[in-house]
């Protein structure tokens, strides 16, 4: 082992001389140097890009990976410069269950079918997903990365270098005003020039790396632009893959299950009807319309054929029911409702399918059906 006891004990002299240079600074009973406000003004702006650099690193690898097991392998992967394995996506999981529960519940039955045209679609989703990371590692977040274990740590290497250029500048100016003898005084001034040159030269280093920090931000600009771009083309293989499983399932069930991703064929309806997505598990949505009293096949019983306020509440059979939307009753023997409420509801014999019967109090009306969520 090389051992050099000499340079040893004068790097400990240094290092003790700055300690206390910087003490004495800290404790305001030494001058310091102040850098220029130019300078200053790019340590600055160079701080401040990378934390946001590394917090949008860090959240952006949550983004694309949240299981946090995952992104510790994944980590230690890289620190070894291994490849990473690939890994299935959940839905590309999701899709494979599918398939194969549709083998066990049997291809030809309507759920087995369905699953298939499900699974295989769950399939190109996870693949979509697969893309959409690969790409967005590599053009968004592998220079974000090489910016935080690269460029930065070159950046912090000359600060740090500089601010010992400086605290042994200000030791060499302390000497020269302590300096009584002539001889001592000229040594010292000569090592003040030597901390001076020394220290002027590295704070141009320095301002030289921090000046490129406009162009980091001009090669993340970059970057964000391609991770929108393979974010909105995710997205839109996505739209696109469930538009036309909406397709298919629509085609398949159109006998079995008439409603489903279809509009109600009512022409009575159809044109002011909300679309076959549930409004009430959609909050803004606009409430369920209701037909017209002056078109065949209404839900709204004809008037006078059902005296409400002779009707009495039965005894078993009724529940308590959550209103979603405001309803204005269109006439007396309707209950006008309040969104978020709870009221009695329960049917009678001969009423319409579509309306209960709701109590409120000793308020007591017909109600829409579409426009509660019953209660167990």
């Amino acid at each position: 082992m090389d051992f050099n006891l000499k340079k040893l004990t004068s790097d400990a002299g240094v290092f003790f001389t700055r300690a206390v240079q910087f003490t004495e600074e800290k404790l305001g009973s030494a001058e310091k140097t102040e850098l220029d406000t130019h300078l200053e003004n790019l340590i600055a702006r160079a701080d401040c890009t990378k934390n946001w650099t590394e917090k949008i690193f860090r959240q952006t690898e949550v983004l694309l990976q949240p299981n946090p097991s995952a992104r510790i392998e994944e980590f230690f992967y890289e620190k070894l410069d291994k490849k990473i394995p690939s890994r299935t996506t959940n839905g590309e999981l999701l899709g494979q269950y599918m398939l194969d529960a549709a083998k066990d519940f049997g291809p030809g039955t309507p759920y087995g079918s369905t699953l298939i045209t499900v699974g295989e679609y769950q399939i190109r989703l996870g693949g979509a997903e697969r893309e959409f990371l690969q790409t967005s590692a590599i053009n968004f977040l592998t220079p974000l990365r090489n910016f935080l274990e690269g460029d930065w740590r070159t950046i912090s290497k000359e600060r740090r270098l500089l601010e010992n250029r400086r605290l042994d500048l200000d030791i060499c100016k302390a000497r020269v005003k302590k300096a009584k003898q002539a001889e001592a005084k000229a040594a010292a001034e000569q090592e003040l020039r030597v901390a001076q040159t020394e220290f002027d030269r590295q704070a141009e280093v320095t301002r030289l790396l921090l000046e490129g920090i406009s162009s980091t931000h001009v090669n993340h600009l970059r970057c964000l632009h391609e991770f929108v771009e393979a974010q909105a083309t995710y997205y839109a293989q996505c739209h696109q893959y469930m538009q036309e499983l909406q397709k298919e399932l629509s085609s398949a069930n159109s006998n079995t299950y008439p409603n489903s991703f279809a509009s109600n064929a009512n022409p009575s309806t159809s044109a002011t009807c909300p679309s076959p997505v549930s409004s009430a598990t959609l909050p803004g949505v606009s409430p369920p319309c209701l037909a017209s009293t002056s078109t065949p096949g209404i839900a709204r019983e004809p008037s006078g054929q059902l005296k409400i306020q002779d009707v009495q509440q039965p005894s078993t059979g009724h529940r308590k029911a959550k209103v979603l939307y405001d309803y204005d009753a269109h006439d007396t023997s309707e209950l006008s409702l309040l969104a978020d409420e709870l009221i009695t509801v329960y049917t009678v014999p001969g009423m319409d399918p579509d309306w209960l019967v709701g109590e409120r109090g000793n308020q007591k009306g017909k109600v829409p059906v579409t426009y509660l969520e019953l209660l167990s």
